[in-house]
């Protein structure tokens, strides 16, 4: 089973990487660093989630 987390990251990284795309495409330096932050965001909580999953699985047994 997967994490919340871990999908609410993942959604984060597509979407910031689309807002970084559309900054970097625009030349809105605004919203690219906007998408950039958001992307990092999404990283942080996929490893959130990772760290969860682990520890469910460790005790699942």
């Amino acid at each position: 089973m997967v994490d919340k987390e871990r999908v609410k990251g993942t959604v984060d990284k597509i979407k910031g990487t689309v807002k970084e795309q559309v900054g970097k495409l625009t030349g809105d330096e605004e919203t690219e660093a906007r998408g950039k932050a958001e992307k990092n965001e999404g990283k942080a909580r996929d490893t959130v989630g990772k760290g969860k999953d682990k520890i469910r699985d460790t005790f699942k047994d």
